[in-house]
């Protein structure tokens, strides 16, 4: 015959410090199956925009049987070697990008420098340097990141000999910035405070221990 069991199911606030823990270690667990970084990846994308970056962009396939493009952006992280970001794409001069990219982010040093390294070495080179930038490799940093460098002379005059070491070093370190803002974004939603807020505002239920219940 059928039976009844009862069981008694607690809110995050009735929990034990250990229940807590087990409890916010289910969230993290299973509560990141959604994009969250689409906020910081619009972001990069206008940063990028600014800087006379153009992605590259791949098909999805979407639930309706529809599809998009969507920018090659990658990401691996954060806790083994080799984890970072990396982009596809296309770069060229962009006129009043130092001064935009301080409008954007004022306070932002590192895309400031990003901006200044590539308006200099343009300079010298009459603002005729382009880049291209692809994925190599199975990992995802800055340095699977394939950059070749040119400069497009209707008298196909050469390059400045440091232009391609600038270029490439200030399109790395674009990468290593959008991993930054990946990583404080993900420690910003995995942290306690955050968690607890979700949990409280699912109303999830969870047994003595912290189990999740239902």
């Amino acid at each position: 015959m059928p039976e009844i069991i009862e069981t008694t199911v607690y809110r995050l606030d009735e929990l034990s410090e250990a229940a807590k823990d087990k409890a916010r270690a289910w969230y993290r667990e299973g509560g990141f199956d959604y994009d969250w970084h689409d906020a910081v990846y619009e972001d990069f994308q206008r940063i990028a925009e600014i800087l006379g970056i153009r992605f590259k962009t791949c098909t999805v396939r979407l639930y309706g049987g529809g599809s998009r493009q969507e920018p090659r952006i990658f990401f691996s992280g954060f806790w083994s070697q080799g984890d970072g970001a990396c982009w596809e794409g296309f770069y060229s001069y962009r006129k009043n990008a130092t001064a935009e990219i301080r409008s954007y982010a004022p306070l932002d040093a590192v895309l400031h420098g990003v901006a200044d390294a590539l308006q200099a070495i343009q300079r010298p080179n009459f603002y005729q340097l382009r880049a291209e930038a692809s994925h190599r490799g199975h990992y995802y940093h800055e340095y699977c990141m394939s950059i070749s460098v040119e400069r497009d002379s209707p008298t196909w005059q050469d390059m400045t000999t440091d232009a391609e070491e600038i270029v490439m070093e200030a399109l790395r370190d674009l990468a290593r910035w959008l991993y930054r803002q990946l990583e404080r974004e993900y420690e910003y939603l995995t942290s306690d405070e955050t968690v607890d807020e979700t949990i409280v505002a699912n109303e999830y239920t969870f047994t003595e221990t912290g189990r999740r219940f239902g």
